[in-house]
């Protein structure tokens, strides 16, 4: 078996919805540009509040992708 390295980053994804549509929205556009990425893990939930009421949801992740090399 081959050995692999992978490269782990962090994202925050933003949304008017949820949680869950935040880390949704975050993998789909790191995708857009970061190939073969394997795995990711919440690591943090917050949100904004504006006017009493909430704003956004926002969601940490770390991901991890295959590292290619040259």
């Amino acid at each position: 078996m081959q050995e692999s390295t992978y490269k782990v980053i962090e994202l925050i994804g933003v949304s008017k919805v949820s949680w869950e549509d935040a880390a949704k929205s975050a993998i789909e556009i790191a995708t857009k540009t970061l190939k073969e990425m394997r795995i990711a893990e919440v690591v943090k939930m917050d949100l904004t509040i504006e006017d009493d009421k909430v704003a956004t949801y926002r969601t940490r992740l770390t991901a991890s992708f295959k590292y290619l090399g040259d």
